[in-house]
């Protein structure tokens, strides 16, 4: 049984504190949340009063925090002053590269092992312990981080040194949101010529215009039945967070001089559906824009 500490409950880390406590773990979570709090408790997680009471005798400590300036003032404030030594630190949330690799080298400095780790997968993965792990730390230490995840964990891939993770994710969402668009416009397309939804999907899924973003994950409702777009959008990966990740994907894209204009569209587009009000349902969901069915959204 390992001592876990689990800071940030929300869709994705209230479901992964979960996983850690049927694992057989011992989870002390935190939240600012009350609601997050109970949740987590009602799970089996122990309910820290403070972040600093949760670490403070961790083995492995996750974090699942919504930006960098977050994940920064954790670990600067809480983690690093109050984690035993040789606890493992493993961020799991998705933030700038810049922000990953300054907290590594702050925690490589108080002698702690650290791992940028974003996940793919979304809510349902993550109540379901099948999430992918992308990993940007010291290759020494893979071993251990893979195995402190392996509950959660689909597959635990290392990117790289740090920052590698965080990097491999927003190019990975840059991907997957740009072909997302591509997938809800020939829906919508097919629709205008008369082209039965179920009739498309299945002539492309196995012709060359395959991708996951149709076969895995089909905007249209009916013919992935276990897809966001069979439960009106609801759950799976909000518009809201998938514009965040392509806004981190061309904050790094200028700072590194790279050209990326499908995922300047991509930002766009997601932007606009947002501002329509789509911000909180599934991404896959800005079909329901490309159809014109503004209402709906």
């Amino acid at each position: 049984m390992t001592r876990v500490a689990f800071i940030g409950l929300g869709n994705m880390g209230s479901g992964m504190a979960a996983i850690q406590v049927k694992a057989g773990h011992t989870v002390r979570a935190f939240d600012l949340s009350e609601a997050a709090l109970a949740k987590a408790a009602a799970a089996g997680c122990v309910s820290a009063a403070s972040a600093v009471e949760a670490v403070a005798d961790a083995e492995v400590v996750f974090t699942m925090l919504p930006a960098g300036q977050h994940v920064r003032e954790v670990y600067a404030e809480t983690v690093l002053a109050n984690a035993p030594a040789g606890a493992l630190l493993i961020d799991c949330s998705t933030i700038d590269v810049e922000s990953a690799r300054f907290v590594a080298l702050q925690a490589r400095s108080k002698g702690f092992r650290f791992a940028d780790a974003p996940v793919s997968g979304g809510t349902a993965a993550a109540e379901a312990g099948t999430l992918a792990f992308m990993l940007g730390c010291d290759e020494a230490d893979f071993t251990a981080f893979e195995a402190a995840i392996a509950p959660m964990s689909r597959t635990t891939l290392r990117a790289g040194d740090h920052g590698a993770g965080q990097a491999a994710k927003i190019c990975n969402n840059m991907v997957l949101g740009i072909s997302m668009i591509g997938v809800c416009e020939a829906f919508a397309l097919a629709e205008k010529l008369g082209l039965e939804a179920d009739r498309f999907f299945e002539i492309s899924s196995k012709s060359s215009g395959q991708c996951w973003s149709l076969t895995s994950y089909c905007p249209w409702p009916g013919p992935v039945p276990a897809a966001p777009s069979n439960r009106n959008y609801e759950g799976g990966f909000a518009t809201s967070m998938m514009l965040k990740d392509l806004k981190l994907a061309q904050e790094a894209a200028a700072r590194a001089g790279a050209a990326a204009p499908l995922g300047a569209t991509a930002e766009g587009l997601y932007a606009l559906f947002d501002r329509l009000g789509g911000g909180d349902r599934d991404f896959s969901a800005i079909l329901e824009m490309m159809r014109g069915r503004i209402d709906a959204a």
